[in-house]
């Protein structure tokens, strides 16, 4: 379980994160809605301590995130992967390179055991037979799947997602969608959605916050107005 309690966090006078409070439980995705530009990247890199805060803490399984320091802090991290909305891909690397660099940086896999694991985790997000391309030649949606497979490479409990599907084709939105909804029933990959689109949030949420002028609140249903009052 990943306990997130009373955070807060300001940006000189502007308020982002005010005690926000919520649980990741067992085979739960949380889904943290919002408008752009309201602290949902920010309170995600806080959960992790790469941000600090300025009150609050979190737990991942009862081990405090804020305090934690060194291999502690480590082993925490190593059990999420973040996917970036950027995806923060390597130009100069490869499909197969990119999602190799965890392996390849952080275990003592043998070349072949790294390259079985990289097949393994294209034939999970759809791109055998695109693993020699470069990010110049992938499209918007490709390389977030791409980015997806790099933060499964180490095998992590927990996924964080960055606005996966924001300037996403219809098409290419809903396989993004899917991937995470399979990945969560076949893989038990849980973890944190943080996006801006409505129709994602239902989908994929189990349980859906909404961010906004740094409180967070639960919702029951979800439609256009909640981003209104």
């Amino acid at each position: 379980m990943i306990e997130v309690k009373n955070l807060s966090k300001m940006f000189d006078d502007l308020v982002v994160l005010d005690n926000v409070s919520f649980n990741v439980t067992e085979a739960h995705l949380v889904v943290i809605l919002g408008p752009s530009g309201t602290g949902k990247t920010v309170l995600l890199k806080s959960i992790l301590g790469i941000v600090p805060v300025d009150g609050g803490e979190v737990l991942f399984d009862g081990k405090p995130v804020q305090s934690a320091k060194g291999s502690e802090i480590y082993d925490i991290r190593r059990q999420v992967g973040f996917v970036f909305q950027s995806t923060a891909l390597f130009d100069s690397m490869n499909v197969c390179e990119n999602i190799a660099l965890p392996l390849v940086e952080h275990t003592t896999l043998s070349n072949r055991q790294v390259r079985d694991k990289v097949q393994e985790i294209l034939e999970i997000i759809g791109m055998v037979g695109k693993e020699r391309l470069y990010p110049r030649s992938l499209s918007g949606g490709m390389k977030r799947l791409v980015a997806v497979g790099r933060a499964l490479a180490l095998d992590p409990k927990h996924l964080f997602y960055d606005e996966p599907t924001t300037g996403l084709d219809p098409i290419m939105r809903d396989r993004i969608v899917q991937l995470i909804i399979d990945l969560k029933k076949n893989y038990k990959k849980i973890g944190i959605v943080v996006t801006h689109d409505l129709d994602t949030a239902e989908k994929v949420g189990d349980d859906i916050y909404l961010l906004k002028k740094g409180k967070i609140n639960k919702l029951k249903k979800i439609g256009k107005e909640v981003y209104n009052g």
